[in-house]
């Protein structure tokens, strides 16, 4: 087995910048014992602390491998998509969910030898609680009116009102509060400021050296790693170094894989994936044949900010959805291959069988008033009609099984109808001149719509394609490119549209709470103020607030969960709040020159996206695809 060379540590930056020399920095580390992964450049890279703000630690492996809390919630769903981490069971709430008791797993401990116990726990509540600034401090404050250990192996968490969802803030679907080591953390004068470097480790991995200019970050299995929950579920991994490194761009990145030097890629442009899975035995994704990309449980979309006018009308919404040719847009954002949704949901996970399959009678016979007459606007063969214009380039990998079409490109979408759009308009008071638009005072109905950039190029191409359809419809709609300052602005509200998601959901669980709870109008700010994440469209709504005040009040698994999930996805059908275009398709492809058994759409063990913390699964299942090491 060739092994990589040992260089010396004042070459690794000037080595970084050649592609060939890739995998030179993994100073005496055979290949073969290396998973190497994808990662941004880490800013502040001496920062380990996933406490506070203030670095990389949630995208360099940190959170991903040496961080560990009570459960994980697979969001591909798979055969047991709960999964108990350092807790040994389910939550237990009393009758009116005031109290939640957490028992704990026995025999683990940090990497330092210090074993985990309920002080822990206990400390990193009230730590939080006691710093304002640090993450989850919030949602504990608002929540936890006394948290205690009677003994080492159990947490009592007294609350200051019922939340059935309380234990969703340990639960893991890409981060969750993640456990402080007491006995490291006391002795800080202040925990905001501490960078936790070098990190001592929960879970099976602990840190072995790092890139001070943050393009890479190597992690190594622990000696002990039987005592980590990782060890007592899954057994000794294989894989004995995880990487993340910086790549480079989208196209360097299908340099560096075709190369063999980089096994998972986080994203890509779908040229590039189709680049990679032409012609190559050695690549791997989560699917088989096109569209090859791995849907997150995240639902980009058209959101519009409901306290401007005119998009605080319903009508006006409807009539910009109906605009739309969406196939036009699956084409020219993602040559074809995306998923899409007319719910606001993602069509992931369990979302098909929870909510898609049972919904399509309901979204069938859904009828719309354009003030004129009633239009059934679902149109359920939009899948049909995607694969019939790929299949010329893809042949046989389109399949023509009805139900495989449409877990593949959707279940349906909203038929473009021009004139229902026409009426919608003139129903809000609008007038046509000639072939322009204008709003009910007299001035040309104009839009901006905001997109990222390049940051997330298949979505830039969406917002491209939505403000075309709508400039050749009469609308002077404009691309307004955000750049880095897209963030700031969503939360704010200094926009009109945008090309963005504010669903996320558990994607392995019916219940929506994961993005719903944060939909109460108790949350919304005023425009120019930072509103929470989700709910950026700043959609407001008594039967929204009904639905989620009766969330709160029922189990986390109680069948009401899918009845009240319908409720939600019902209303938003019909106000439109945001116009939902697709799940988020990453061209994630994986490299099997070093590492098999990775997940897919045929073995959906894990998530597989290098920044989700699932993907501890992954690295724990793969299996060498070569002798070791000699």
């Amino acid at each position: 087995m060739k092994f990589l060379r040992t260089i010396a540590v004042a070459a690794v930056a000037s080595l970084l910048a050649l592609p060939a020399l890739a995998q030179d920095f993994i100073a005496g580390i055979p290949r073969n014992e290396a998973l190497i992964i994808q990662g941004p450049t880490a800013q502040n890279a001496d920062w380990f602390n996933i406490w506070a703000p203030g670095g990389g630690a949630t995208t360099n492996g940190t959170q991903q491998l040496s961080a560990d809390t009570f459960w994980f919630i697979n969001p591909e769903g798979g055969p047991n998509p709960w999964q108990n981490a350092l807790a040994t069971e389910p939550p237990i709430y009393n009758a009116d969910f005031t109290e939640m008791t957490v028992k704990l797993r026995q025999g683990v401990y940090w990497s330092d030898g210090v074993e985990f116990t309920a002080d822990d726990v206990v400390y990193t509540v009230q730590t939080l609680i006691d710093h304002p600034g640090m993450n989850w401090a919030a949602a504990f404050g608002v929540n936890v009116a006394s948290v205690e250990a009677p003994d080492r192996d159990t947490v009592v968490f007294k609350l200051k009102a019922p939340n059935s969802r309380f234990h969703a803030l340990f639960t893991v679907r890409w981060n969750a509060a993640w456990i402080m080591p007491k006995h490291i953390f006391e002795k800080v004068a202040d925990p905001l400021a501490y960078d936790f470097n070098p990190p001592v480790s929960l879970s099976a991995y602990v840190l072995h050296s790092y890139d001070k200019a943050g393009n890479w970050t190597i992690w190594k299995l622990r000696d002990d790693w039987q005592r980590t929950t990782i060890g007592m579920d899954w057994g000794q991994p294989q894989v004995k170094y995880v990487v993340y490194r910086a790549a480079g761009n989208p196209e360097a990145r299908v340099i560096e894989q075709r190369n063999h030097n980089l096994d998972v890629i986080n994203d890509i442009t779908p040229e590039g994936m189709f680049s990679i899975m032409k012609d190559n035995p050695s690549a791997a994704a989560w699917l088989a044949g096109f569209p090859y990309a791995h849907p997150d449980p995240t639902l980009p979309s058209v959101l519009f900010n409901t306290k401007k006018a005119p998009f605080d009308n319903k009508d006006v919404r409807w009539a910009l959805a109906l605009l739309i040719d969406i196939r036009a847009v699956a084409l020219g954002s993602y040559r074809g291959a995306a998923n899409l949704s007319a719910l606001a949901t993602p069509p992931t996970g369990s979302a098909p069988e929870d909510y898609f399959v049972p919904m399509q009678d309901w979204l069938t016979n859904f009828e719309l008033d354009t003030g004129t007459r009633k239009i059934k606007p679902y149109d359920p063969t939009i899948a049909e009609q995607l694969a019939k214009m790929v299949r010329p380039q893809w042949g046989d990998q389109i399949p023509t099984d009805p139900e495989q079409l449409k877990r593949t490109f959707g279940f349906g979408w909203w038929k473009q109808d021009v004139q229902a759009a026409t009426e919608l308009l003139q129903k809000a008071g609008f007038t046509k001149q000639g072939n322009r638009w204008m709003k009910p005072d007299g001035t040309p109905f104009t839009i901006r719509v905001q997109v990222e950039g390049d940051a997330i190029p298949t979505l830039a191409r969406a917002g491209t394609a939505i403000a075309q359809q709508w400039t050749q419809a009469g609308i002077d709609a404009k691309v307004d490119v955000a750049g880095p300052t897209h963030g700031q602005r969503l939360g704010t509200g200094d926009f009109e549209t945008v090309i963005a998601w504010s669903i996320e959901t558990w994607g392995g669980h019916p219940d929506l709470s994961f993005f719903l709870d944060s939909y109460h109008s108790e949350f919304i700010k005023p425009v120019g103020e930072i509103q929470p994440p989700r709910n950026l469209q700043r959609w407001e709504d008594p039967r929204l607030d009904e639905i989620i005040e009766r969330n709160r009040t029922v189990a986390f698994d109680a069948p009401e969960v899918k009845q009240l999930g319908q409720d939600f996805l019902k209303l938003a059908v019909e106000e439109m709040p945001m116009i939902p275009l697709m799940a988020y398709n990453k061209f994630a492809p994986f490299d099997t020159t070093y590492w098999t058994n990775y997940p897919s759409i045929d073995n959906p063990y894990s998530a597989s996206g290098p920044n989700w913390s699932n993907i501890r699964y992954m690295v724990v299942s793969l299996k060498a695809a070569t002798p070791a090491a000699q």
